[in-house]
């Protein structure tokens, strides 16, 4: 819709009144610095000692680019010491979720952590090879953890439940700094935090877990990790539901984007009137025109064309898609600029959908790639 994943994290920041941020980028990050550059470096006035910076791989310490979550930030440890930080808040980019960090930063200074893990407790079927599993004792502190097991510890007198890593992290900053040399120094061993980083941490240091709740609300913790496409569908389609868990509305925590000058959308018929435009549970951005189609279950991105007759049930539709007259989708995502002629059908045969060279998610959602374009059938 009007928002990119960056926007979450980057909105808790400024909610949190951090400022001074590093955005670590790898490769085909163009678009997302233009995001940036356009919706974001405004708050963050060099001349107000805020700050907010883009690094891909600076080759400082090495010729490589980053060889994983760790690594990332190892390669940039020069940046952090120049702010001269007692702590470093370590995020991930592809997480959706709203969070107050100053009340985890105030747990790892009274708890006196070297590392704190932001947590939250979810099913255990849910976690099975999908989250880094924390086991904790009474008083929260990490006695164990677990990377993607097949099998999650669960919580005590819960069986049914396991506490999740989120993937957010403090550490104290000279903690952060030798973990991260000695693990660089390690010929045989990768550079992620979860699965290299935090075992080793727990052999002989504090490490205390977090558990957060949606600030400005009082409900449940809302997180989704959408490294997948079944996981970024489903994000989506939580913010269609009237109690939707998270809530892009409130005041008291609002997310920001890059917003572009764009008119409001329409919703028109043709002159005969006879099918009109049928909008249910669904996100329309602005700069898009519905002409007579049934939009339902669907988030619609800036400036789509949905043409006569088009139904679009389940969809994510990113700015600029254009649909012809006709047009039928069912549980489908189409990136940028994606044109489809009169009569396309997506998301009905799974056969003639690989055959177009789509991709197909486990759970049966269907990918069109940016800038396709289909003739009328």
């Amino acid at each position: 819709g009007a928002y990119r994943i960056i926007d979450f994290a980057l909105s808790n920041c400024v909610n949190s009144g951090l400022a001074q941020v590093l955005l670590l980028t790898q490769y085909k990050s163009l678009s997302l610095e233009r995001h940036i550059e356009s919706g974001w470096r405004h708050l963050f006035q060099r001349e107000l000692g805020a700050s907010l910076d883009i690094l891909p791989p600076q080759h400082r310490v090495t010729e490589e680019w980053y060889r994983g979550t760790a690594d990332a930030v190892y390669q940039n440890i020069y940046s952090i010491e120049q702010f001269q930080p007692d702590q470093v808040l370590i995020l991930a980019g592809d997480h959706i979720y709203t969070m107050d960090y100053r009340e985890m930063l105030r747990f790892h200074n009274e708890t006196g952590a070297d590392v704190t893990v932001g947590a939250l407790p979810v099913p255990v079927d849910e976690a099975a090879r999908q989250f880094g599993v924390i086991q904790v004792n009474s008083s929260l502190r990490v006695v164990g953890f677990q990377e993607k097991p097949k099998h999650p510890i669960t919580l005590p007198g819960e069986p049914e439940s396991t506490l999740a890593s989120m993937g957010i992290y403090i550490f104290s900053t000279q903690v952060l700094k030798d973990l991260l040399c000695h693990n660089a120094n390690q010929a045989d061993c990768g550079h992620d935090f979860g699965h290299d980083i935090l075992p080793v941490v727990l052999r002989d240091r504090l490490v205390c877990a977090f558990q957060f709740q949606t600030p400005g609300s009082g409900a449940a913790a809302y997180w989704r990790d959408v490294g997948t496409i079944d996981a970024y569908f489903e994000a989506n389609q939580d913010l269609l539901r009237h109690d939707a868990p998270l809530d892009l509305r409130n005041t008291a925590w609002p997310i920001r984007t890059f917003k572009p000058n764009l008119p409001p959308p329409v919703f028109v018929s043709a002159e005969d009137r006879q099918s009109p435009s049928h909008i249910c549970d669904s996100i329309v951005c602005a700069g898009s025109v519905i002409v007579d189609a049934s939009v339902t279950d669907s988030v619609i991105g800036y400036n789509a064309r949905l043409g006569p007759g088009s139904s679009v049930e389940g969809c994510v539709l990113f700015h600029g898609t254009e649909l012809g007259p006709d047009v039928r989708l069912r549980r489908t995502i189409l990136d940028k600029y994606v044109t489809l002629g009169r009569g396309t059908r997506i998301g009905f045969d799974a056969d003639e959908d690989i055959a177009r060279g789509f991709t197909i998610s486990p759970n049966g959602i269907t990918v069109v790639p940016q800038g396709t374009a289909i003739p009328d059938a």
